[in-house]
């Protein structure tokens, strides 16, 4: 009998970026050294986490309405109500969903994530998206790669340096979908708040984080190939389909729903 794999150790004395998140959310699932990170950070940090999550709810369930019904969200972070399977199978009960994310504290919160609609069906991979490969791998033997997928990348991809090549990894995500598919994207702007984005750049950095925040147009790259849905690459309070618009409010956010040809 083959004995389980032992599960990751969770380093508390490292700050890790879902923890810190889910920290600027408010959420219990961090550490003194996540919290040493997030408390450091300007008060508009917490707003943009708000911001985010929101964007990320309007825009699965957008596209939910349209008839996707299969999503594979790379960066999951630390579960916090209404998950993205959650949003989706209300609409699309039979969607399924494959989560994915680096921090072995999502490993242990997967079986919330789990929790899916009766008809539909979700799925945990402990991965990095620094390695798309082996994510496309897993995310075969739950998803249909012959039909529409929806690629969510929310607030992750300002975590991976230039050098770490980023357009690469987009880039091998995105061309293994389907025509028809999409990319659902989030990212911290350099030049909308170029003072705030430094403080927060620089605070991370003491916390052993580095980030990679991109102007408008080295986020408009990662779309490369794919037609953005209205209103296009927007700030994430502006991105809105249907029902009243977002309020207006300052957001240091790039956001954007990309359609793959």
């Amino acid at each position: 009998m083959t004995s389980p794999a032992p599960r990751p150790r969770i380093d508390t004395s490292q700050a890790h970026p879902a923890r810190v998140y889910d920290w600027l959310l408010g959420g219990k699932d961090n550490y003194p050294v996540d919290e040493a990170v997030g408390a450091k950070l300007p008060p508009q940090a917490r707003d943009a986490a708000r911001q985010n999550r929101e964007f990320m709810r309007r825009a699965v369930a957008w596209l939910a309405g349209q008839g996707v019904d299969q999503f594979l969200d790379i960066g999951t972070g630390i579960p916090t109500s209404p998950n993205l399977h959650q949003i989706v199978q209300r609409v699309v009960p039979a969607a399924k969903v494959v989560y994915t994310d680096n921090d072995p504290i999502v490993l242990r919160h997967a079986e919330a994530l789990l929790v899916s609609s009766p008809e539909g069906a979700t799925d945990y991979i402990m991965g990095d998206v620094r390695d798309p490969a082996a994510i496309l791998e897993h995310a075969r033997t739950v998803l249909d790669f012959e039909r529409p997928i929806a690629l969510s990348l929310i607030a992750l991809m300002h975590f991976i340096s230039d050098e770490q090549d980023p357009y690469a990894i987009v880039s091998t995500l995105v061309s293994a979908l389907p025509s028809g598919s999409h990319l659902v994207l989030s990212h911290a702007s350099s030049d909308l708040f170029p003072e705030l984005s430094d403080q927060v750049t620089a605070e991370y950095a003491k916390g052993g984080i580095k980030l990679g925040f991109r102007s408008r147009e080295g986020v408009a790259r990662f779309l490369d190939g794919l037609d953005p849905v209205e209103p296009g690459l927007v700030t994430a309070t502006e991105w809105f389909r249907d029902g009243a618009a977002p309020a207006s409010e300052d957001c240091g956010i790039y956001a954007v729903v990309a359609r793959v040809r």
